[in-house]
């Protein structure tokens, strides 16, 4: 890339001080000498080809010749009349044995963009910023080509480079509109799939910086990092049922049962290449419907460099990576899961950047996106910068790529990374590494604003659709409206529950009964947040294990605790979120650079773990029991809860309607036979689900099918029935006149 060619230095005494600037890539406004001007009574057109031989013009009698006014590319024409706008170039280029062309001259083109977009985007109110940004197809006086724009408010010079300029910065400066810092330039007749970036010339530093375009829609193949001019879409959505339900769902009593996925490691084909997005909706969508998920949610498909980041170290806020297609190619997958019923939810990171000189770090030679400070604008866990969410532009920035993958790839929800580091000022920093609020409190007042503006936006703008925060840490409200005082989510991860339940899991079970309030601690707040239960692909990585090589005991033990796991998991309060894998006991973590284990589906134990779950997944999402009141103290009740000594507990589950499901779980491998259960209505009581079944490799002890309740007080109820309660293992009973399934499952 020629970032400041020499110039021939026997015609410098000939250069006035604006070539000079143009020749050493330096001048600011373009405009002021490039292109059409009037001179005393003369219409004056100038370029710079400074890899052309000759230039000709085109006016109203036909091609005249353009006079070379500088050895270094230089050329002017004066005449009496202006040319017909805009005016057409005639090319010679050099040493091409006289390869002739023409183009439009991009200084023919007056600046597009409006002065409202630029106050809206200045405000941090332009919610469609990448419609104005970055690079857009635009007709343009009649003629197509390629709007460009970028904000970089502390640059003296931006250009566009590519291949159709041998990336020289001199030749495609843009335009600067004064005040909001943005730059604008528009090339006639360059094609879509036409590779750019921007040079940036910092003005304090003289810095020359190459940078990718932030709002880019499409970029080339990792490892290489330029952007790609975009196509126009033609695509012909088919899911116009699925987007009108949607609007109108309630999603506070509706299933919501989510398999989180990495789309390059889900399956790989048998030489390694990735799955494109048309085969996973090949091979992903049915399997999904099968397991019956209501959801898919993916860890971040946005661009970003590196493959071992998973997607968390975003490069391209407005770009689907090219690793698995083309945007067109998503919005296939996503098409097609929406005409099979399945909700698609996008893993989205607005809580920081990497360090990667090519993107967004210090763009225009200042900490632009980031904080200077880095007390505030570095992670040290993550290595990577902060958004500064205090600065307009970058809430418009981030505001807008949220609207972008909402709108034109109709996702059903963001769900929002690492929220609590977006929360807290001291967030993983020690005493003196942080800087308070003006308040002189922790909190970054900054980000909670900006928070609730996402919830606010994708809210009102697109009717049912999902925000989800993960977010660690007791911050109260994260799912109440923003109008009430909250952060304005719809949902969080439940991190407490998770960590309190694995922790649980992972004890012996003969010392299950010391550890009993990790079971029982999460109803004291189940019901202050709108909560997900996620066992998440953060639960099986980095040395912490499997969820199967969580548990303790032999292989059989093993298998019969997550079963157990997943059990106590879909039948408590909460929405539901599984990670790949997680559905058939995968033995090992999981591997970004390798598919998942498929082969262990061979083995019955992890069939059967398979089989369970997909059993689990109908009865959550059939029963209304089980889902219409996650959210609320009406749908659960205990039964028992203070068994530590055998470690069971017992509990109701119930619907809007008043019918009800009971669950009883048994955390050791001793059977219970005769266990005696309260249950809030006489009658005969259906068995069905039992996680010890033989048809998910248990031990089969169960109570053939129902079992009749006596009128025998019990646990605070006036009936009661004795059950056979088998070794870690959870029964799910129906009353036989309830509204749920007339069939056992299992």
């Amino acid at each position: 890339m020629i970032a400041n060619p020499p110039v021939n230095t026997m015609t410098a005494r000939k250069t006035n001080p604006i070539q000079h600037a143009l020749l050493h890539a330096r001048l600011h406004d373009p405009y002021t000498y490039l292109g059409l001007h009037r001179e005393h009574g003369q219409a004056v057109v100038r370029v710079f080809r400074p890899h052309d031989a000759q230039v000709w013009i085109r006016t109203a009698t036909g091609f005249e010749p353009m006079q070379r006014i500088h050895p270094d590319g230089i050329f002017e024409w004066r005449g009496d009349r202006t040319p017909v706008m805009p005016y057409r170039l005639r090319i010679e280029e050099k040493g091409t044995g006289h390869s002739v062309y023409e183009l439009f001259d991009p200084y023919a083109f007056a600046p597009q963009i409006s002065g409202h977009d630029l106050y809206l985007f200045n405000e941090g109110k332009l919610w469609q910023a990448h419609r104005m940004l970055g690079a857009q197809p635009v007709c343009h006086s009649g003629v197509n080509g390629m709007r460009f724009a970028v904000w970089a408010p502390n640059a003296e010079r931006v250009s566009v480079i590519g291949d159709f300029n041998r990336w020289d910065g001199r030749i495609h400066p843009m335009k600067v509109h004064h005040g909001s810092g943005v730059w604008e330039l528009f090339i006639p007749e360059l094609p879509p799939d036409t590779l750019y970036k921007f040079e940036i010339r910092n003005r304090a530093s003289g810095e020359i910086l190459v940078k990718t375009d932030p709002y880019a829609k499409r970029f080339e193949l990792r490892p290489n990092t330029a952007a790609l001019t975009p196509a126009t879409s033609g695509y012909d959505w088919q899911d116009a049922a699925w987007m009108t339900h949607r609007a109108h769902w309630d999603w506070l009593h509706a299933a919501v049962n989510i398999l989180e996925i990495h789309a390059g490691s889900w399956k790989r084909h048998p030489d390694g290449r990735f799955y494109s997005y048309r085969e996973l909706a090949e091979h992903l969508l049915p399997y999904v419907v099968e397991m019956g998920y209501t959801h898919i949610e993916l860890m971040p498909v946005s661009e970003h460099p590196l493959d071992e980041s998973w997607g968390y170290q975003t490069t391209g806020y407005f770009a689907v990576t090219s690793r698995y297609g083309s945007a067109d190619d998503f919005r296939f997958f996503v098409d097609a899961c929406h005409q099979a019923g399945i909700g698609v939810i996008l893993d989205w990171v607005p809580a920081h950047f990497p360090q990667d000189a090519f993107a967004l770090a210090r763009f225009d030679g200042t900490a632009l996106y980031e904080h200077e400070d880095p007390r505030l604008g570095f992670h040290q866990d993550w290595g990577t910068y902060i958004f500064n969410y205090g600065r307009n532009e970058v809430k418009s920035f981030l505001l807008s790529s949220a609207h972008f993958w909402l709108s034109e790839f109709h996702l059903d929800g963001l769900r929002v990374d690492a929220v609590a580091s977006m929360l807290y000022l001291d967030y993983s920093r020690k005493e003196g590494e942080w800087l308070p609020n003006k308040y002189g409190g922790r909190e970054n007042l900054e980000a909670i604003d900006f928070l609730r503006e996402l919830n606010v936006m994708v809210h009102g703008e697109f009717p049912g659709a999902l925000t989800l925060a993960e977010e660690s840490t007791a911050w109260p409200a994260v799912s109440r409206p923003t109008y009430v005082g909250g952060l304005g989510f719809s949902m969080k991860w439940n991190m407490g529950w998770m960590h309190d339940t694995l922790s649980y899991m992972r004890q012996d079970p003969v010392h299950r009964r010391y550890h009993h309030d990790q079971l029982t601690f999460s109803q004291l707040y189940a019901y202050s947040e709108n909560f997900v239960l996620p066992f998440s692909h953060d639960e099986v990585v980095h040395g912490k294990g499997s969820l199967f090589n969580k548990m303790p005991g032999d292989d059989w033990q093993k298998f019969a605790n997550v079963r157990l796991l997943l059990t106590y998991q879909l039948t408590s309060p909460g929405k539901k979120l599984n990670f790949m894998g997680n559905e058939f006991a995968q033995q090992r973590e999981w591997r970004v650079n390798a598919e998942l284990d498929w082969g262990l589906l061979q083995q019955s134990p992890h069939a059967g773990v398979q089989a369970l779950l997909r059993d689990l997944n109908h009865c959550y999402k059939n029963i209304p029991a089980l889902h219409q009141l996650d959210f609320a103290t009406e749908g659960f009740q205990w039964i028992g809860c203070q068994d530590a000594e055998q470690s069971i507990i017992s509990y109701l589950r119930r619907a809007r309607d008043g019918s009800f499901v009971l669950i009883v779980l048994n955390f050791t491998p001793v059977p219970r036979i005769g266990y005696r259960i309260g249950v809030p209505a006489g009658g005969i009581y259906r068995e069905i689900f039992n996680s010890d079944s033989a048809y998910y490799g248990g031990s089969n002890a169960g109570n053939l099918g129902h079992i009749a309740s006596v009128q025998m007080p019990w646990m605070g109820f006036a009936d009661s029935i004795a059950i056979t309660l088998p070794p870690l293992a959870g029964v799910v009973f129906a009353l036989s006149d309830s509204s749920a399934p007339g069939n056992s499952i299992h």
